[in-house]
């Protein structure tokens, strides 16, 4: 019998769950796009794990699986809590109210895939073949040829971090161009020095960064600067409300296509499967533990939303059952496509959170983070069990592994958090030149009010409409949305990608995972460079 959950493998995935979780969190805040970690973590989960002797393919599984499951988390809280400060920069950080409510989410994720993950994984494997978790079984099977690709990852993150501390800490090294010739005629335009944002390019594709660049360019360089020339906006302001609102529409519609493709059709067989006799049933201990977790997170919630200013048990009802769908969504959409929007599914659980507690900005920002951090969670779980399943993994070992790095990552990604806040200034959240942050500028515009109204509503049906037939509405709504110095790197990065693709063709080779594991390097140098480096400035403030 191989070695699976072994003191090491926890150890080292707990450790690598600190570090993941924290440069995820500073990711999605710069970037406003989360990568899932899977390439980097395997590899570095078989290097450590070597370094201590003889291993096995489970026990690599069990570590990266734990190693993992933080970033999610991380994704979901910083899509969304930093609205709180972006409505008011005053908002006093308490570090329990924020834990309790990463907690609360994290919970909810882990109980609803424990109920569903042999519907996805065992009984319907051939429709949801989850290709991030099957991705990371290759990596892991395929070995590490020699230690090369370690070579590549760890070279590439030292560069990074070295050129992060000269651009961020030194400033020998410009962080952002602007092009302001360009700006006299309403185009705003500019790139950010980021090697975090290229290797974000090249992991997600040359199709996802050109349908980016097609929004940006759509938003940037058609409707502002042609609607002020011909009048049909009166003011720059009046210009921006329509793009963002219309870019913030195609994000939700592609949430709304999810439960009218995704979830709607399946509703009854998935029930079933959570449920039924067949599968497990209400007196079940599973469904008992679930139903127990489920309680304690209702009042967990009920007391952040009293404190928040929207104490309304049926908008906390609604919390909890949203999350809990959309974990479920995220189970689905993650299983078919790889593509998880947690955020989008935490604005709808705000939207429907509005019709109870309208006025409740604190309340309405709670709804979306529990459920983007559950739905975030959910994605990242059952990749790791199609993983699980495909090596032949103890699914009870796996549920402690990911319970282990999701409850650490809870507690980093709001010490991250803070350490963030402190050090930078609330006012850096939502900043385009510090922290973007746009989705969670998104969430804060929906809590407060539509800018566009109109422009949000053809956003949401023809997001709806594009998911339905398979464009990419989601990174269409992210070029609209984010400012133009962001999606020139990663537009860097998917042209890098595209050419590598083509002289691999070129010379019949088949696609290897050296840029992969180079873009993972990138992407994470930056990213924990950074943290330290606010770390750093946090305590120098005392």
């Amino acid at each position: 019998m191989p070695k699976q959950l072994t003191p090491r493998a926890l150890i080292l995935g707990a450790l690598g769950s600190v570090v993941i979780t924290a440069s995820s969190l500073y990711v999605a805040l710069r970037l406003g796009a989360l990568p899932w970690p899977t390439i980097f973590v395997a590899i570095l989960s078989m290097a450590l794990l070597k370094l201590f002797g003889k291993t096995s393919l489970q026990e690599v599984n069990i570590t990266h699986t734990a190693m993992s499951a933080g970033a999610m988390v991380a994704g979901g809280l910083a899509f969304t809590a930093p609205a709180l400060w972006i409505l008011n920069p005053e908002t006093e950080f308490s570090f329990l109210k924020m834990l309790s409510i990463t907690l609360s989410g994290t919970l909810l994720g882990l109980a609803a895939t424990a109920l569903f993950r042999r519907y996805f994984i065992e009984t319907r494997k051939e429709e949801y073949t989850y290709p991030i978790g099957a991705a990371a079984y290759e990596t892991v099977s395929a070995g590490d040829d020699g230690g090369r690709h370690a070579l590549w990852l760890f070279s590439s993150l030292g560069l990074t971090a070295l050129f992060t501390v000269f651009r961020d800490k030194l400033g020998k090294i410009p962080a952002l161009i602007n092009f302001e010739k360009l700006a006299e005629k309403n185009i705003f335009a500019g790139i950010w020095i980021s090697p975090m944002a290229m290797g974000i390019g090249y992991i997600i594709g040359p199709l996802y960064t050109g349908v980016w660049a097609i929004g940006a360019l759509l938003g940037f360089g058609l409707i502002v600067p042609v609607g002020l020339a011909t009048g049909i906006f009166e003011t720059l302001a009046n210009a921006d409300a329509f793009r963002s609102s219309l870019g913030i529409g195609l994000m939700v519609g592609t949430g709304i296509g999810v439960l009218i493709k995704g979830i709607l059709p399946q509703l009854r067989p998935l029930i079933k499967a959570a449920f039924g006799k067949d599968e497990k049933s209400l007196s079940s201990p599973s469904f008992l533990l679930t139903a127990g977790i489920v309680a304690i997170v209702a009042l967990t919630l009920g007391t952040d939303f009293r404190n928040l200013g929207g104490w309304i048990p049926v908008a906390v009802i609604v919390t909890v059952l949203g999350a809990s769908l959309a974990s479920l969504m995220a189970a689905v959409l993650t299983g078919q496509t790889g593509i998880n929007p947690m955020e989008i599914l935490g604005i709808l659980v705000l939207l429907v959170v509005k019709i109870f507690a309208p006025e409740a900005m604190g309340a309405l920002i709670t709804a979306a983070a529990v459920t983007a951090v559950a739905a975030g969670l959910a994605g990242d779980v059952m990749n790791d069990y199609k993983a699980g399943a495909l090596f032949g993994t103890n699914p009870r070992a796996q549920r402690i592994a990911e319970t282990t790095g999701a409850l650490i990552g809870a507690v980093v990604s709001v010490a991250v958090l803070y350490a963030l806040v402190r050090s930078n200034g609330a006012g850096s959240l939502g900043d385009p030149t510090v922290f973007p942050a746009p989705q969670a500028r998104a969430v804060a515009a929906l809590a407060g009010g539509i800018p566009h109204l109109w422009a949000f509503i053809a956003g949401a049906l023809f997001g709806t409409i594009f998911f339905i037939v398979k464009i990419p509405a989601m990174t269409l709504g992210l070029g609209l949305y984010l400012p133009v110095f962001i999606t020139a790197p990663i537009l860097l990065g998917g042209l890098w990608a595209f050419v590598e693709k083509l002289l691999r063709n070129a010379q019949g080779k088949a696609v290897g995972k050296t840029g992969t594991v180079i873009a993972s390097g990138l992407l994470g140098g930056e990213a924990v460079t950074g943290v330290v480096i606010a770390i750093i400035t946090l305590v120098s403030l005392g």
